[in-house]
């Protein structure tokens, strides 16, 4: 057996600068780290046993204690609120992570959207975040960037320093080909690439290779991730008790590298304990290894494979695919649809084909995306489409400077303004949401992405064309339609009756008076018209939209009679008199000769707009739509049996007067029964 260490392996320069510091410091006073100060159980509980623990919160440390923050480093509130409590603290960050810090500062106040390539939840990038307000983009895949960044976009890239280079590079490629102008930091840091770049030359060279480190270290595990693709027997372990009692090593290439956060007491006792082992005699263990791979099914990122659903949460999708762990989808890469629900789209027992994002083979992890897979295959149908002009369906899901987008199952097609409808529309705004069929106009490749051109008002002038044929192949005067109220004007409304619009003159609404057609129909509105004319050659409608079971005159015809008294408005005066309301649609005129029983110069005089007033009908002319109407008949109506009674009043008063004068003579008997009489 040969053992080959790498020069690289174990502590890097900030993890042994704050290991250091923080031994030095609990010689002094009590010291407590602001979570693990490493991803490495071994050297935390080493620590402890010095003196020096890790609390979660700051609310968690005992006085007169000093708060040291941790090599991955802290998101800049945090800093903030230890200033304004008073915590005796030290500042332990990587300054490599401090430079990004200071990076992402500085740029996020500049304007600049901040991209993150790195693990969402690994400490280091949250506390970069926090130094952007949390509002950075991360990635650790080009789809993690889709929807999310635009040509024009200020963007800023930084990185994990522990992420690895072929991610790195993947991604600022993508960068570089979307917008025209982003600022690019390379802050993976030199320790991190030169130890993976020794760590792959050893595999290549080893028949088993060894990476010693935390589970929970991120670095750790990108190290046996390049591993593997290297050599055939990887085993991360955090000591060399985890590593399998059953492996042969004799006659055997060792490769042996550790995590930045690995201590080096641990890497030579593993160095130590491998030697042991090669004095035991074992059998080989190259035949063993075989064996157990080929009972697995191997996965990469990239592939496209079947597996069987077995369960489904809200938090995503767990996929059985024959590997020795399960493949999850989460809720987010089942469908581009956020609206979705996806117990309705899958279902446990159903079989499914699915993009492999991620393995973690150290973990035992595999991502997956349902999503993915879809938006290849909706790409190839795109651009398919483009070449047969198919037509499309799909939902408006954003309003851009120019235009819309349009999500046709994950792919996005650019619908430019002037496309984007056959009519004008002052807000495209008011499109999101909608599903809409559209045509490929073009398919752009521009530098290595695919730029989608559809249009909406092709359709829709197709679809308008064909059914302004069968309109007109079937139009007749009298023909109802339910149309669909498209625009107002003063003079009416027009109304698309089936690919063709008609005009709904604004005396054709209603059967009384109307000021604008929004007061009866808003655009829209569907309404039930009927033909009234038209003019195929032209292509000239002109529609009806009042009932003529609502027509007032036909009330009026059943209501009213000659001599008939009625209660009225006065809607509007002229020099020749003032016309009356009597229902609404239907006035009569008070011809001025009839507004009082006595010649007037002005109606003014007598009459005001608005005045309520009764009035006798004389004349009635349906056919004509004419009414007459009169107030003065109806108060010579009332003058007449007051004339009646002053000529009575005249033939009485001799008799009276004489009355009185017998009465003078008469005894007050007399008098009272002469009153009476």
């Amino acid at each position: 057996m040969s053992i080959h260490l790498a020069k690289s392996a174990g502590f890097c320069f900030g993890v042994d600068r704050a290991v250091t510091r923080l031994q030095e410091l609990a010689k002094e006073r009590p010291v407590a780290t602001l979570g693990p100060i490493i991803h490495n159980q071994q050297a935390v509980e080493r620590l402890q046993e010095q003196g020096i623990y890790a609390v979660e919160s700051i609310d968690e440390l005992a006085p007169g204690t000093t708060l040291a923050i941790r090599t991955h480093g802290v998101a800049q509130a945090v800093v903030q609120e230890l200033e304004n409590r008073g915590v005796d603290y030290v500042d332990l960050t990587c300054p490599f992570v401090k430079k990004i810090h200071r990076i992402v500062a500085e740029q996020y106040q500049n304007g600049r959207k901040i991209v993150i390539v790195g693990d969402k939840n690994h400490p280091e990038v949250v506390g970069i975040n926090g130094w952007c307000e949390n509002n950075a983009i991360l990635a650790l895949d080009i789809f993690d960037l889709h929807g999310k960044i635009e040509e024009y976009d200020l963007v800023c890239v930084v990185s994990q320093t522990t992420m690895d280079r072929k991610t790195f590079t993947k991604i600022e490629k993508f960068i570089k080909d979307t917008c025209k102008d982003p600022l690019i930091f390379d802050t993976i840091c030199s320790a991190t690439n030169e130890r993976q770049q020794e760590a792959v030359a050893i595999a290549k060279q080893s028949d088993v290779m060894v990476v010693v480190g935390g589970r929970h270290s991120a670095n750790t595990r990108k190290l046996a991730e390049l591993c593997q693709a290297h050599c055939g027997a990887v085993y991360q372990i955090e000591h060399f008790g985890e590593f399998p009692q059953n492996i042969k090593i004799p006659n055997q290439k060792i490769g042996i590298t550790a995590g930045a956060s690995t201590p080096p007491w641990i890497i030579k006792e593993v160095v130590g304990e491998m030697e042991e082992m090669n004095t035991m005699g074992n059998e080989s263990f190259a035949q063993e290894f075989e064996e157990y791979e080929k009972s697995l099914v191997t996965l990469n990122t990239g592939d496209i494979v079947k597996g069987t659903v077995m369960a489904v949460t809200e938090a995503g999708v767990s996929v059985n695919l024959g590997y020795k762990s399960d493949g999850f989808i989460p809720a987010g890469e089942v469908s581009d649809d956020p609206d979705a629900d996806i117990a309705e789209l899958v279902k446990p027992g159903d079989e499914i084909e699915v993009f492999v994002v991620r393995v973690n083979d150290v973990e035992g992890e595999v991502t997956l995306s349902k999503k993915k897979l879809d938006s290849i295959a909706s790409a190839r149908e795109v651009e398919e489409a483009a070449e047969t002009k198919a037509i499309l369906k799909g939902k408006i899901v954003q309003a851009v400077n120019g235009g819309v987008i349009a999500s046709y199952k994950g792919t996005r097609v650019f619908i430019p303004a002037s496309q984007a409808s056959d009519r004008y529309i002052t807000d495209l705004n008011a499109l999101v949401g909608q599903e809409a069929e559209f045509r490929v106009l073009e398919v752009k490749k521009i530098r290595g992405r695919s730029k989608i051109i559809g249009s909406i008002k092709d359709v829709l002038k197709e679809r308008k064309a064909a059914a302004a044929e069968t309109f007109w192949s079937s139009v007749e005067v009298g023909k109802t339609y339910q149309g669909v109220v498209k625009s107002l004007t003063k003079f009416g409304a027009f109304v698309d009756v089936g690919g063709v619009d008609g005009l709904v003159h604004i005396s054709e609404l209603s059967w009384g008076k109307i000021g604008h057609p929004s007061e009866v129909l808003k655009e829209g509105d569907v309404a039930e018209v009927y033909i009234l004319e038209f003019d195929k050659e032209k292509g000239k409608i002109s529609l009806g939209f009042k009932k003529a079971e609502d027509n007032p005159w036909v009330k009026a015809k059943a209501e009213l009679s000659v001599g008939a008294v009625i209660d009225c408005k006065i809607v509007r005066i002229v020099p020749f008199g003032a016309f009356a309301e009597i229902y609404p649609g239907v006035d009569g005129l008070i011809h001025i000769s009839q507004v009082a029983n006595k010649r007037i110069g002005k109606v003014e005089d007598e009459l005001m707009v608005g005045q309520h007033v009764k009035a006798k009908v004389v004349e009635l002319d349906f056919d004509a739509q004419k009414i007459g109407l009169s107030i003065r008949a109806l108060l010579e109506e009332q003058e007449a049996p007051a004339a009646e009674e002053a000529v009575a009043e005249e033939v009485a008063a001799p008799v009276e007067e004489a009355v009185a004068e017998e009465v003078v003579e008469a005894s007050a008997e007399e008098v009272a029964e002469a009153t009476e009489e």
